[in-house]
Parts: structure tokens; sequence; C-alpha cells
């Protein structure tokens, strides 16, 4: 339980959000409002999004192991993990996690990053994908407030977010994420939300057919697989959202990325020359950056070149 000192920030925190939401409701400006409003609910999605991202790769490995098991003719293992099984817990002591303990950057700031039944601490991760998750939501509040084209932008925020961290942590790009991802984006787009349709499906199809012809050259010279077929749905659905002129920029620039990381890494000691490494939040990194500066860059470019 938290002390009483806690329990009067929490109360005193609690009610300074509750002046600061009535007087936007009153006062201040539409994206002003549209902007608080949406970061706290990324605040909260947030949280769930460290759950997402910590209990996917976990659920489809029970789910290769059961098919694998299946295949053989041997008992299925068991597993009882899913999104809402079990409730959330510590990972080392393995206790259940009260709600005021689960409260987006006020339970870690009152747990001081430790676990309230084991003092094992708590990694910084947590929150700072929620105040991430949080500031995302709330930046696309600022620019667009509520319309369409906001909501549309806040799921792929969000799946570029969870897409990130799995592949960061497994080397994963989960169908279940990808998929969507595409279909949402050319469902959003079937309402010019983003880029005409006609550019969304010509992206969509730039994507995946360019990402397959790199693995398909690499494979030819060296005799290895240098890609992952998540990479190609993962261009294929950032394609899909930001139409096909953002295709050369996310691989180029992604590529470049990954490439430079990479060499840092090796001649820091911390990656072996012949290990992979994940290259999916690289492609977000620069599907983020043609997202927001896309046209600018092509501009400048296409100046520089004289065209």
């Amino acid at each position: 339980m938290p002390d009483k000192k806690d329990l009067l920030i929490l109360g005193g925190l609690a009610a300074l959000l509750t002046a600061g939401f009535g007087w936007l409701g009153v006062s201040a400006a539409e994206p002003a409002r549209a902007a608080a409003s949406l970061m706290a609910i990324g605040l909260l999605l947030g949280s769930f999004l460290n759950v997402l991202v910590y209990r996917l790769p976990r659920m489809l490995q029970a789910d290769w192991e059961r098919e694998c098991a299946e295949y053989v003719g041997q008992p299925p293992p068991a597993t009882g993990l899913s999104l809402a099984r079990p409730h959330s817990h510590c990972p080392a002591c393995g206790n259940t996690l009260r709600p005021w303990q689960l409260a987006p950057l006020l339970g870690y700031a009152l747990l001081r990053g430790r676990c309230g039944f084991c003092d094992e601490t708590i990694g910084i991760r947590y929150p700072l994908v929620e105040l991430l998750t949080g500031c995302a939501f709330a930046a696309i509040g600022w620019r667009l407030g509520f319309q369409p084209a906001a909501f549309a932008q806040l799921a792929l925020c969000y799946l570029l977010l969870a897409l990130a961290l799995i592949d960061f942590d497994s080397r994963l790009l989960p169908d279940c994420l990808t998929q969507p991802l595409l279909w949402l984006g050319l469902l959003a787009n079937l309402f010019h939300l983003m880029v005409p349709l006609t550019d969304a499906v010509a992206g969509a199809m730039a994507g995946y057919l360019s990402m397959w012809g790199i693995a398909a050259v690499f494979r030819a010279l060296t005799g290895k697989d240098g890609l992952g077929q998540g990479d190609f749905k993962l261009v294929a659905a950032l394609g899909g959202w930001l139409g096909w002129s953002a295709v050369p920029l996310i691989i180029g620039f992604g590529a470049t990325m990954s490439a430079l990381s990479g060499l840092l890494l090796i001649r820091a000691g911390r990656l072996d020359a012949d290990q992979a490494q994940p290259f999916g939040p690289w492609l977000i990194a620069a599907g983020v950056v043609a997202w927001l500066w896309g046209g600018k860059i092509t501009a400048w470019y296409l100046a520089a070149a004289g065209w």
C-alpha cells in the first residue's frame, strides 16, 4: 500500500488534473482540448502497449509450440497466456499489481521505480512507452483536433509503436499487426484521409514488390536471406498509408540508418558481423520521417537535382 505521503501526492495530482481538464473544457482553444484529451487516452493505451509488446510474442511462441506438438502427435503444452489473462503482475515475484500501481506514470513514480512487493527494479522503459504514446497522441490532437484524419493517424501511430518495440525485442513483425495496418491504411485512404486511394494501392504494391526484389537479389548474391517477410508486409502497409512516392524514402532512409547503426554496434563490440539486427524499427522511423516531412524532403531533392 502507498504511505500517507504517497496518497497525498496522488490526491493532489488527481485534483490538479481535474482542475486542468475543467479549465480546458471551459476556456482552452480547440487544439489544446484535443491534445489534452488525447494525451490522457494515449497514456492509458501506452500502459496497455507495454502488455501487448511483452505478451504477444510469447502468445505466438505458444501457438507455434502447440501446432508443432499437434503435428507430431504429442499433447499440446499448457498455456493460459492472453492479453487479458493473467492479470498484470510483477515478472520477478509474480504478485498481481494493484490498480493504483498500474496508473500510467503515477504508479511508477509512487513506487519509486521498484516493485511494491519484492522491491525489484522496474524497467524505465515502461513509463517511457506510456509517455511517448501520450505525447504522440497529444501532437496528433494538437495538429488535427477531433476529425477522422486524426483518429486514422492515432491508429497508425499506435500500431507502428507496437511493431517497432516487438521487432526490437524479439525480431518479429507479427501478421496480426502488419495486416490490419495495411487494411486500415487502405480503408483510411478510401476516404482520402492521407493520400488518394490510387496512390495508396500503388504504394502497397510498390512497397511489397520492392522489398521482395531486394531480398531476391541479396539471396542470389550471398545465398542467404537478408530480409524477413514481415519487413515486406510492413513496407507494403506504410505504402498503403503514405502512397507510392514515400516508398523510396522509407526503404532508402531505413536501410541507411540500419547500416550505420550496425556498423557502430560492430565497432563498439556489441554486435557480431554475421549477427542479424531488427530492420523493422528503422523502417518505421523512416516511415515516420516520410509521414511528417516526406513532401518537403522530396521537393528539396528534386530541386537539388535540378528537376
